[in-house]
């Protein structure tokens, strides 16, 4: 089956999604914000702790920004639940436990790490106020973080 890459310019796939509060959350929740999408492994691993925290640390700029970060991992909600009061994370994780989302967006592993298959790639989709992808950036390896430099850029420029 053929993957589909998404680029700048590409309408955001819908998605509703379970939320580390067991909230149903959809894309067009957030018609009219832009949306930081921040695609992850695993809850509780240090590359992704890292990325989330440093979203955490800089969340006054994305606010200033009008741009929601959401956090999507195939983690089972009660474990994202654990994961963001941990790190005292000030946004939405989503459970993709059924890898629909993260299939929808390119973004899964055939196969992961130690054979684990079916987890998301670390990935950032910058989706903009009217649901169209300004930015997408999916990496192969899983120990490299976003380039947050141009994802930041992006977003100024939407303002």
């Amino acid at each position: 089956m053929a993957v589909k890459i998404l680029h700048p310019g590409d309408k955001a796939p819908a998605f509703t999604a379970v939320s580390s509060d067991r909230n149903m959350v959809s894309l067009s929740d957030f018609h009219g914000k832009n949306v930081l999408l921040l695609f992850f492994p695993f809850a509780f691993t240090g590359v992704c702790t890292k990325e989330l925290c440093m979203m955490r640390d800089d969340i006054a700029r994305y606010a200033g920004l009008n741009a929601e970060i959401i956090g999507i991992s195939v983690d089972s909600p009660h474990a994202l639940k654990k994961f963001k009061e941990e790190q005292n994370l000030p946004f939405l994780l989503l459970s993709d436990f059924n890898k629909t989302i993260s299939a929808s967006y390119g973004c899964l592993y055939e196969e992961f790490h130690l054979g684990l298959k079916g987890v998301s790639k670390r990935s950032a989709f910058l989706i903009d106020k009217n649901g169209v992808v300004k930015y997408a950036e999916i990496l192969e390896n899983a120990g490299e973080l976003p380039n947050f430099v141009l994802i930041n850029q992006t977003l100024e420029s939407l303002s």
